[in-house]
């Protein structure tokens, strides 16, 4: 019997460091915005939506991650060089697609392709729009968006829906100036004050950040993403606590405190990051995330003893964990 302890808890420290290096590689090497990837891993959600409440940003490259389902598929090979790669669309390719109609040909890989209209109401058009973004044809519906918001400056919709597909194209500025437009027509819809909120986010804006998604969180006080997205907001000035708040009315007191430590963390603030960790294990003692960064940031700080402790603690959830299996 203390043969098979001693051998549960080597293994349980040898997945403990690879756990920990994992945790650290999680936000390497993926799409998206890297400070809501970091909620995602604690199982929180974060970033802009389209009108359906579906997440508009990539699929992450890290298995580790939580996968979110994106709404849009890969676009073919639109935009492609010479040398055979995926080219990002520029500026004046975007207007290009303002001004101009695109014509698709029908082949067996698209039997059922739906044809962009030159003519027709701007309800049309956004309709139109709206299922080439469900199809994950984004250049087909810049263009179609492009016309219905022409047509109807006021169509809040397809203002917004314009910003979600230049966005998945990577024209932050120009998804902006549409959730903007978006905005005025209808200031009253949180999606569109949180669409707003977090492309000021990623633009580095982080109080006007702030204001729309306040504004967002009045009109809808229970969306866990508004939420999440003006705690995001609220660390990168440093509003560390009154963040935690709006994490944990997100998510509960665990999720809180994780994510505010890990933001912590993410801007080299170990000390700091250890008391929201310390949090995060006073409510859950068994929670692994915390365990192990807890383990690891005080090495770092030189606090051998309390490493050694967090790691203990590990140990023996992993040896708890491996004889209730046993004695299944």
């Amino acid at each position: 019997m203390q043969k098979r302890r001693i051998i549960a808890i080597l293994i349980a420290f040898v997945l403990t460091i690879a756990a920990t290096a994992m945790w650290s590689a999680t936000t390497l090497e993926r799409d998206g915005d890297p400070d809501a990837n970091l909620l995602e891993d604690s199982g929180s959600v974060a970033g802009d939506v389209n009108e359906n409440g579906e997440v508009t940003k990539k699929k992450g490259g890290n298995k580790v991650a939580r996968i979110f389902a994106a709404p849009f598929k890969a676009f073919g090979r639109l935009f492609k060089g010479k040398d055979d790669r995926f080219q990002r669309m520029t500026e004046s390719d975007a207007a290009k697609f303002e001004s101009v109609g695109v014509a698709r040909i029908d082949d067996s890989r698209y039997p059922e392709a739906r044809k962009v209209s030159t003519s027709g109401s701007a309800k049309q058009h956004l309709e139109s729009g709206r299922a080439f973004l469900q199809d994950g044809r984004i250049n087909e519906a810049i263009s179609e968006l492009s016309t219905a918001a022409s047509l109807d400056p006021r169509l809040g919709d397809a203002h917004n829906l314009l910003g979600v597909a230049y966005a998945q194209k990577g024209l932050q500025d120009r998804a902006k100036e549409s959730y903007e437009r978006a905005v005025k027509a209808e200031p009253e819809d949180a999606q569109t004050l949180n669409n707003l909120g977090f492309s000021l986010y990623q633009n580095g804006n982080y109080r006007a950040a702030i204001d729309r998604l306040k504004r967002a969180v009045k009109l809808a006080p229970r969306d866990e993403r508004i939420l999440n997205n003006l705690g995001l907001a609220l660390c990168r000035i440093g509003r560390f606590e009154e963040a935690y708040k709006n994490f944990a009315r997100a998510g509960g007191e665990l999720r809180g405190n994780l994510n505010v430590a890990k933001m912590l963390e993410r801007f080299g603030r170990e000390e700091e990051a250890i008391k929201y960790y310390e949090g995060a294990r006073r409510v859950d003692p068994h929670s692994s995330i915390a365990l192990r960064r807890l383990a690891d940031l005080y090495q770092r700080i030189g606090k051998t003893e309390e490493s050694q402790g967090a790691r203990n603690a590990l140990a023996a959830i992993s040896v708890e964990a491996n004889v209730a299996l046993s004695g299944k």
